[in-house]
């Protein structure tokens, strides 16, 4: 009788659980890196809403739900450093193959229906990590080729370059 109740208390749990809900978890970790470091990251949500800021290289810990009915979620991150190309990234949500085949085996319509949807686990924030590679942005002035004087403030010069600039008289 008591293999009969262990049973079919394991069976129970099965049929009200959903497989992502067990191994997955609400929120993700995303390791942002950018070359050069020390570039400014703004991470904002599908609604714009600002969710972190901060620099290069760092951990954010992000939620995979909006907390609706199958509402993944999705964000962008800005990367931007003076004297660089600013770059944006979009994350977005991803069914995870925990709520696809092992709902199919252990968790059945209840799993992928009610359970993995409502709780938001099912997810996988893709890309997993941001690597970011800036490219320097330059003054270009092709149109003019006659003398005349291009303006270029001193903060759009990168840093590197500054002790290169001589003074007119």
């Amino acid at each position: 009788m008591r293999k009969f109740a262990r049973a079919a208390t394991l069976a129970s749990s099965i049929i009200v659980t959903g497989c992502a809900t067990i191994v997955g978890d609400p929120d993700q970790l995303l390791p942002i890196n950018s070359t050069p470091d020390d570039a400014s990251i703004v991470v904002t949500d599908e609604t714009g809403v600002e969710v972190f800021k901060g620099t290069t290289p760092t951990t954010v810990t992000l939620q995979k739900s909006d907390g609706s009915y199958f509402g993944g979620k999705e964000y962008t991150v800005q990367i931007s450093k003076s004297g660089f190309e600013s770059q944006q990234i979009p994350i977005r949500s991803k069914v995870n193959g925990w709520y696809i085949g092992g709902n199919l085996i252990f968790g059945g319509l209840i799993g992928y229906l009610i359970v993995d949807p409502l709780n938001g686990n099912m997810y996988t924030l893709t890309p997993e990590a941001v690597a970011s590679s800036l490219g320097q942005s330059t003054a270009h002035n092709n149109k003019r080729n006659d003398g005349g004087i291009s303006v270029v403030l001193l903060s759009d010069v990168p840093q590197d370059l500054l002790t290169h600039l001589q003074p007119l008289h």
